[in-house]
């Protein structure tokens, strides 16, 4: 069967789920928050009671990493997740003599780990529902002031929730589409650094044709130490390392954050996902996936440092690829459509909460059509400005930065409170290499693409080129700008706005001539799209309770969630899929060439490796993207593996959950302790998470 055909079924087989989006849960499905977990069902599903001891275990041993998910699963701050999650950790270490993305990291010894740059690792400490005091302070609003009062607001409860204390974070977080609004509290460290990663051969065998696919022989995993104070963090709560092999139906927990759904979007959003937001995304992300792939081919070196911009690339292009094929199917957008047309006849059939939300479905398209008229520039403009450059990215963040510290705390938007304010200058210290070749071929893409779609005679283009092509002045940015320097970033950072507008730094004064632009487009759709979309998702979410109740989970929003399910394989269209693959099927799979060519490690180790021992298993749990890295736990709260990939069919999933066909990709513990210990001779590692 095909990748297409098989895609092309991930549409008709979500059907089920479309309904079930608003409506309470079914079979496994569910991203579910620790305050409002469906214990009554997971015990009558599967037999297993939630105590508040194994919750609080549990969720005091996960962790939030940047993008990923990840527990601590030792007393000495180690720290499970995947390879791919610290793949910008091994290259920022990386050098022309030492690829660590190639050839893989191992510190023995605890003075050989080394400090990942910019990454940080969170733990959820409390939960405190904020959602009447955000509401209050929207009442009454509209537009811009709806936006501003609600981001005071916001800055306001996360300072009563978290004060001045060190180390902690505090982060307001909408579920339900603005139906509820809660500060989640995290105990927060720096340092983090890396212990072990394989080899990326291994860690991601089989690349981009068995990505979101099954059968997989993949070591995608990796560890990590939390430090404070330059040692190892004592962690009371942690994972216990559980090496056997899963069995086959074995309840299965998954504890992570994951990133993002638009299952509660209304149907007039899904369509502009589909005919707009999607389509653009993709056209410019392939374009550069073809820039980035003639590059990787000029050398060693140029493959080696654009391999993590490839792989997000990529990995990025594939989910959006299948979103988009969903929301083509004509009999998914049927099904959805009766999903919402269900829902609006029980509100219209109460006169009382009709008079309440009035007709929020109809607010929402119409400013589908502000969407439209605003969509290109805002994103050439404001979101995706500088294209994913790094030093574009510094001298934006600088130039705001001085902008909004020089306005009282109260008058800030919530991206630069205090808070906020510690965290990005912790950042820009990060010793985070810049690669200047990948560097001015994002910035040439973005100057390029921003003159194709918004014109020549636009004036956002005029500003950005003057007149320079987007070839020369890209060049001449990356070259003879300093900013790559943490030491230059933090004396602009110390020196404030005055500093910034005396600079010479070429980048600097591109971003001060023309981020403004940005601005301006953000505050007119915060006035035409933000406020009156957050104002009617709000009454959505309002008649969504009233019909239904907290039996449903809010959509994703990369914050801690459980999901529960089983060791299953699948059948779609007549042919079944194993829910496990074994060591031994690697060798087998094993070509020789990229990217079925193994590493010289596990060429050698073969004899040594036991074949039948299970490596990557899939189960029912209900994940999406930022789930990456979560650890996979049974029953008693022992770590059995940590989930790495979906299924191709799980692409749908950002807008509906299948349990029959969407599976979650895990590596196992087992395969972990088995090449830990036989091909890579970490003793001391592997005695450290069995304590043997």
């Amino acid at each position: 069967m095909t990748r297409y055909a098989l895609l092309a079924g991930v549409a008709a087989a979500t059907l089920c789920a479309a309904a079930a989006a608003s409506t309470p849960a079914l079979a496994d499905e569910g991203m579910w928050t620790f305050d409002n977990l469906p214990i009554e069902k997971i015990k009558a599903d599967y037999g297993v009671t939630l105590d508040s001891k194994w919750l609080d275990d549990v969720r005091l041993s996960s962790v939030r990493l940047a993008g990923c998910s990840a527990s601590f699963v030792s007393k000495d701050g180690l720290i499970l997740t995947n390879n791919h999650c610290v793949l910008g950790c091994s290259s920022a270490l990386s050098s022309e003599k030492v690829d660590y993305v190639k050839g893989g990291f191992r510190a023995n010894l605890r003075e050989e780990e080394l400090k990942c740059p910019g990454q940080t690792a969170e733990v959820l400490l409390s939960i405190t529902d904020v959602t009447d005091q955000i509401r209050k302070a929207g009442e009454g609003k509209a537009g811009e002031d709806f936006v501003k009062a609600r981001d005071a607001a916001a800055s306001a409860a996360e300072k009563a929730v978290c004060g001045d204390e060190a180390n902690v974070r505090c982060q307001t977080i909408s579920f339900y589409r603005g139906g509820q609004y809660k500060v989640y509290k995290f105990q927060r460290y720096t340092d983090v650094r890396l212990v072990f990663a394989p080899e990326q051969a291994i860690a991601f065998f089989g690349g981009d044709p068995d990505n979101f696919n099954f059968p997989r022989y993949d070591l995608d995993a990796a560890f990590l130490r939390a430090y404070q104070d330059g040692k190892p963090v004592q962690t009371k709560n942690f994972l216990k390392w559980n090496a056997n092999a899963p069995k086959e139906g074995e309840v299965t927990f998954v504890v992570g954050n994951p990133g993002s759904t638009e299952r509660l979007l209304t149907v007039s959003q899904l369509e502009t996902q589909r005919d707009l937001t999607i389509p653009i995304r993709q056209l410019q992300s392939s374009e550069m996936r073809g820039r980035l792939i003639e590059y990787s081919k000029s050398g060693a070196e140029a493959k080696r440092t654009a391999g993590d911009a490839l792989f997000g690339l990529e990995n990025g292009y594939k989910v959006f690829y299948g979103r988009q094929l969903t929301l083509n199917d004509r009999a998914f957008m049927d099904a959805k459509r009766g999903q919402e047309a269900e829902l609006r006849a029980k509100v219209k059939a109460d006169p009382a909460l009709s008079a309440k939300i009035g007709d929020p479905w109809a607010d929402i398209e119409k400013a589908q059509v502000a969407v439209a008229d605003n969509f290109l520039a805002y994103r050439q403009l404001e979101t995706e400005a500088g294209g994913g450059s790094r030093l574009y990215g510094w001298a934006r963040t600088l130039v705001r930065s001085a902008q909004e510290r020089a306005k009282p705390a109260a008058e800030r938007s919530a991206d630069y409170s205090d808070a906020a304010l510690a965290r990005i200058e912790r950042g820009l210290a990060a010793e985070t290499p810049v690669i200047a070749p990948i560097e001015q071929m994002r910035l040439e893409h973005w100057m390029l693409k921003t003159r194709e779609y918004l014109t020549v005679d636009h004036p956002g283009v005029k500003a950005i080129l003057g007149k320079e092509s987007p070839e020369a002045l890209s060049a001449r940015l990356v070259s003879d700008s300093k900013l790559g320097d943490p030491a230059v970033r933090k004396a602009l950072w110390d020196g404030g706005l005055e500093a910034l507008q005396a600079s010479d730094d070429p980048m600097i004064k591109f971003v001060l001539a023309t981020e403004g632009q940005g601005r301006a487009l953000k505050k007119t759709w915060d006035a035409e799209v933000t406020a009156p979309v957050e104002s009617a998702a709000e009454r959505i979410a309002q008649a969504r309770f009233a019909v239904y109740g907290e039996s449903v989970y809010p959509d994703a929003t990369f914050s801690l969630r459980l999901s529960y399910g089983k060791v299953a394989g699948w059948t779609h269209r007549g042919t079944t899929v194993p829910s496990m693959t074994r060591i031994g099927g690697t060798y087998e799979r094993a070509t020789g060439q990229e990217p079925f060519a193994l590493p010289q490690s596990w060429i050698d180790k073969q004899s040594a490796l036991n074949p039948q021992t299970v490596f990557n298993f899939t189960t029912t749990n209900d994940i999406i993207g930022g789930n990456s890295g979560s650890p996979v736990i049974n029953a008693k709260g022992q770590v059995i593996g940590t989930a790495f990939d979906g299924n191709i069919h799980s692409l749908g999933g950002a807008y509906g959950y299948d349990g029959s066909i969407n599976r979650t990709v895990v590596v196992s513990t087992a395969a972990i302790t088995e090449s830990l210990t036989k091909v890579y001779g970490m003793n001391s590692l592997v005695k450290e998470l069995t304590g043997k």
